[in-house]
């Protein structure tokens, strides 16, 4: 079987990144032996410069028949129409491909603490995974609008869309150490209020994870 996969290098250092990563891809397919051909297309402001859209139809339905798509980065200060940014495209690529559930790994590797800006103490171990909602939310939420003299975005979110994103932390939190935070902002926002609710009445369905609420502002802080 060979595996298709769509190369959107992107905007400024993203098509370094793309480089180095298909320079590991080579090395792993030969590892574990698996084919795939790179297919690769115009992404977020470099699409704008050539075909005034950030991600063209073309693009979407290679990203749509492919099995993986490898993104190196998007945006940058030259792109600053409101109304046409690279990010947008970001957003509806996500949003077409249903790509709800973003999972990032966070660990310190051994030998590696001391290079961080903060103090080695503080760094070494650190071993978690931030799951956080991609198609819903201020992102997606309608009406919105801007304008010289008013902007508007909404916050909204469906019980179905907490939901799936909720299971999601769930099963990974009870394959690693059962503990689980959700982070939102219940003492404000109604959407936060449906949030904890909704994660309070998942996590039955889960007794072998320990859930811990926080406000967004106490979890910078921690």
């Amino acid at each position: 079987m060979t595996y298709n996969i769509v190369a959107l290098p992107g905007d400024g250092i993203g098509p370094e990144i793309l480089n180095g990563s298909l320079s590991l891809l080579e090395i792993i397919s030969n590892k574990y032996n698996f084919n795939y051909q790179i297919e690769h297309h115009e992404f977020g402001g470099a699409s704008i410069d050539t075909f005034g859209e950030p991600l063209t139809e073309k693009t979407l339905n290679a990203c749509k028949r492919a099995d993986a798509i490898l993104l190196g980065a998007i945006g940058g200060p030259k792109w600053t129409d409101p109304n046409n940014r690279p990010e947008q495209g970001l957003l509806k690529l996500r949003k077409s491909l249903n790509l709800f559930a973003n999972i990032r790994p966070t660990t310190v590797v051994k030998g590696a603490s001391s290079l961080s800006p903060l103090k080695q103490e503080r760094v070494e171990g650190t071993d978690l995974v931030i799951v956080r909602e991609l198609t819903s939310g201020i992102y997606f939420g309608e009406p919105r609008h801007f304008n010289n003299h008013e902007a508007l975005d909404s916050l909204t979110y469906t019980r179905e869309e907490i939901e799936r994103i909720v299971h999601v932390a769930f099963k990974l939190a009870a394959s690693r150490r059962g503990k689980l935070t959700s982070v939102d902002k219940e003492n404000v926002l109604a959407s936060s209020k449906l949030w904890r609710k909704v994660v309070n009445e998942v996590s039955q369905l889960y007794p072998e994870v320990t859930v811990n609420h926080l406000l967004v502002d106490a979890c910078s802080m921690h």
